[in-house]
């Protein structure tokens, strides 16, 4: 784990800091404390939540950075080794860098959030703490598949890929696992519960598929018709475009359903992690939770909270078909270097099977 750490390091190269956006407290402004955010999650995305808890807590302003989730993982660790402050509360996508930045030591326990009603799998060292339930999906192209039949598990996608070749050639998607780190994650995933999960990399290869490092860039061309499928697309973006976009469609895959988690964490550099617990606290209580899953559209964790867009929910309608990512040490075996070159080699070579 040191190699990865030293390699980031050593190939950092500065960059123009991203601007953090203030949000002032709605209080006095003289008695004022201000709470920092390291965020994946899009400000814009994260505004009701903000403005719930600044109603709550009238004398706390918010400093909000949106950035990439290896930005944050980086940023964490290089304040933190400099012996300088870091961000109050850290929020990101990336699993296995949050578990990381707690294996590593980067993080402090919390023993007063309350994870009772929180899944078993949700949590780790009472420092690691799942916000979200996410799902992993295809999306695809409506008009598109008029005359086609829609594949509901892998096997019936490497069926449709391997039948209809011409029609499809060019028009599939997914991300670049050597670039984008929620594509590996994914990948990963698929591997640990489909051994065979090569026989559809190598359709994909067959089919002149598309790679690209982010989720947006795929929804958009599959939305417009440029393309007909991606996969392992995640389930938030995709609802949101799907409610905006009538031609984008859905599918769960019926085989198994990987499903990831958001991750807060109060570093142990944080400036003021009262606050950063505070804040962390709200995010999984009832109130905070339903406004997650009401107006930002994300599904959620608390079981209290009345709305489809929870586990519970999904749980109750697709049951054993969904297969969270556990936020544990596993989630850091791919950061090995070696490890992940072994995986990786195994990808490019499946893309290259005819």
């Amino acid at each position: 784990m040191r190699i990865l750490l030293l390699i980031i390091l050593a190939t950092w190269v500065p960059h123009v800091a991203v601007a953090a956006t203030l949000f002032p407290a709605k209080g006095a402004e003289d008695t004022a404390r201000t709470l920092t955010v390291y965020s994946s999650l899009d400000e814009d995305v994260s505004r009701p939540l903000i403005a719930a808890f600044q109603a709550a807590n009238p004398r706390i302003a918010i400093s909000y950075s949106d950035l990439q989730s290896l930005d944050i993982y980086e940023r964490v660790i290089r304040e933190t080794d400099a012996g300088l402050k870091t961000a109050d509360l850290v929020i990101s996508s990336a699993m296995d860098l949050q578990v990381k930045l707690v294996n590593d030591g980067y993080a402090q326990a919390v023993p007063e959030i309350a994870t009772e009603n929180w899944p078993d799998w949700a949590s780790w060292r009472k420092s690691a703490f799942g916000l979200t339930f996410e799902p992993s999906v295809i999306v695809y192209h409506k008009p598109s598949f008029e005359d086609l039949p829609l594949p509901e598990n892998r096997a019936d996608l490497i069926a449709l890929l391997r039948s209809s070749e011409e029609r499809l050639y060019g028009r599939i998607a997914t991300y670049d696992v050597e670039r984008a780190g929620l594509g590996f994650l994914f990948l990963a995933r698929d591997w640990e519960h489909n051994r065979d999960i090569w026989d559809l990399i190598g359709a994909f290869g067959s089919s002149g598929v598309k790679l690209y490092s982010n989720s947006s860039a795929i929804l958009d061309r599959v939305a417009d018709g440029r393309f007909a499928l991606g996969y392992n697309i995640l389930g938030s973006y995709a609802e949101s475009w799907a409610s905006r976009i009538p031609d984008l469609g859905i599918i769960l895959p019926r085989d198994y359903t990987v499903v990831m988690s958001r991750i807060a964490l109060v570093p142990e550099a944080a400036a003021s992690p009262d606050l950063g617990k505070r804040l962390l606290a709200f995010m999984m209580s009832t109130p905070g939770q339903t406004i997650m899953a009401r107006d930002m559209k994300l599904p959620v964790l608390n079981p209290e909270v009345d709305d489809p867009n929870t586990a519970r929910a999904m749980r109750e309608r697709l049951g054993t078909q969904l297969r969270p990512i556990s936020i544990s040490p596993g989630l850091v075996v791919y950061l090995d270097q070696v490890k992940r070159a072994r995986f990786i080699s195994r990808w490019n070579e499946a893309l290259r099977t005819k």
